[in-house]
């Protein structure tokens, strides 16, 4: 029988953290959690909102597929995010769900301080008034459903309502995925599938 590993001895930081909300307790620190994510990759998406004042965008590696039937996804983003506010109050969104030939577009979207509509000729607005990239791997417009406050992020639920699909995915195939994982992009593949 194999034992399993114990965890991870506490640090002196993580022992002196309480937090009292809903009376949990002791809590790791912020980069014990960090630590604990930083091996854990995560599947890469854009996500795009209208505003009152344009269009806004933001990288997300925590976009999750909850049901099918009806066609729901999950996804936090963070409060520091100048997205954020105009992608909290917005009732429709576009997600894209990238591969590896749409890093650039992962990287723009995770960049602060630029203008991610600049280039006219990249994206364009749907017909319901949603900005969507153009060449992605595929995208959802979702109604959004459920909002939830989750510590310094907000969890979205949102409902597909309209999808396209730029490159399929054949069932068993790496399709090209794009991941990010320990603060940087990766590319799966053959080299990277356990039979």
């Amino acid at each position: 029988m194999t034992s399993l590993p114990s965890a991870l001895p506490p640090s002196e930081d993580d022992a002196a953290r309480h937090h009292s909300a809903h009376g949990i307790g002791p809590t790791v620190s912020p980069d014990t959690f960090k630590a604990l994510f930083r091996g854990h990759p995560g599947g890469v998406a854009v996500i795009t909102a209208e505003g009152e004042h344009g269009p806004v965008a933001l990288t997300a590696s925590s976009v999750s597929s909850v049901s099918v039937d009806p066609p729901l996804m999950i996804f936090s983003i963070s409060s520091l995010s100048s997205a954020t506010p105009t992608i909290s109050a917005a009732e429709s969104i576009v997600v894209h769900l990238l591969d590896a030939d749409d890093v650039d577009l992962a990287r723009l979207g995770a960049t602060s301080g630029v203008d991610r509509f600049a280039d006219t000729s990249t994206w364009s607005r749907l017909a319901t008034g949603e900005p969507v990239y153009h060449g992605v791997r595929a995208w959802a417009r979702c109604a959004v459903v459920s909002r939830m406050d989750a510590g310094d992020s907000t969890v979205i639920a949102a409902q597909a309502v309209q999808a396209s699909i730029g490159r399929h995915v054949e069932p068993g195939d790496h399709g090209n995925a794009l991941v990010y994982h320990n603060r940087s992009w990766h590319r799966l593949g053959e080299h990277s599938r356990f039979e």
